[in-house]
């Protein structure tokens, strides 16, 4: 079985020298994922269909379970705003429940916010994109998430206008244990103290989301490179394998085109996600 792939490598490049000081912030010290909470927010949305509904509800129930209202409206800004910002290659914040009820565990809704996660905070997708490149690259322990390791690739952030990086030492350290907490979510580190990581298992419904937001975002030759595979830490050499097992699903199909087998969307991307609602 051939796939239609250059078999190139580095597949996505450093972000460090593209992204402006005014696109970096420092949320993810104030909430990781947040599973629960963001699978409250968007069962709202589903519901409500807007966000000043879902606002005014979060708030008057106290659905955010924070001690103050100014963590809550914190909580409440980062997390809308993943969803706000959702590129359209991600599914629609409004089917997401439906997406949700499809996954076996916790960690499967993990990996798929995880996305959202990437989309919306460019330090994290920064991050992430040394991390990728990290695995493509095959170094040893590819996914150290060290402070010493992480502090060093936030050290080498180059801002466009030539500026650098620039946090407190304590400011730092916390968004470190932030992106370890997004680590542990998805099945890079096990237990609490791990700081050196494996590429996480995926489980169906987040690699179906994961090839459908990679065909989405990608060109015609998506599948060297598919985005989604590789913010989640896949290596090249697993991906025939992810491939092959979403063939087997009704979402996905191998088609042979000019003697060789491309991977298609069975039909439009996310067309398995029952009832896609008004939006």
């Amino acid at each position: 079985m051939t796939l239609i792939s250059d078999g190139g490598d580095a597949p996505i490049s450093s972000l460090s020298g593209q992204l402006s000081p005014d696109e970096v912030n420092m949320d993810l010290t104030m909430c990781g994922l947040l599973v629960d909470r963001a699978e409250e927010l968007v069962q709202l949305y589903a519901d409500k269909g807007n966000w000043n509904d879902v606002k005014e509800i979060w708030f008057d129930e106290r659905l955010s379970n924070r001690s103050t209202r100014g963590s809550s409206q914190k909580i409440y800004r980062v997390l809308t705003s993943r969803f706000k910002n959702a590129p359209t290659a991600l599914p629609n914040p409004s089917v997401l429940p439906q997406v949700f009820d499809q996954c076996d565990t916790s960690r499967d809704k993990a990996q798929i916010l995880y996305l959202y996660l990437v989309s919306d905070d460019s330090l994290v997708r920064y991050v992430v994109h040394e991390y990728s490149a990290r695995v493509a690259r095959g170094e040893p322990n590819p996914l150290d998430f060290s402070n010493e390791t992480l502090s060093t690739i936030l050290g080498n952030l180059t801002y466009s206008d030539g500026s650098s990086f620039d946090y407190a030492e304590s400011t730092t350290e916390r968004w470190c244990e932030g992106i370890r907490s997004v680590m542990r979510e998805i099945g890079v580190l096990e237990g609490q103290q791990a700081v050196e990581g494996d590429s996480p298992s995926v489980g169906t419904i987040p690699l179906l989301v994961a090839l459908d937001y990679s065909f989405e975002i990608g060109d015609e030759d998506w599948i060297t490179a598919p985005r989604g595979l590789l913010y989640l830490f896949q290596p090249e050499q697993r991906w025939e394998e992810l491939f092959d097992r979403a063939a087997t699903t009704t979402a996905w199909e191998y088609l042979e085109l000019h003697g060789d087998l491309d991977l298609r969307p069975s039909e439009e991307t996310y067309s398995w996600v029952q009832d896609r609602g008004d939006s």
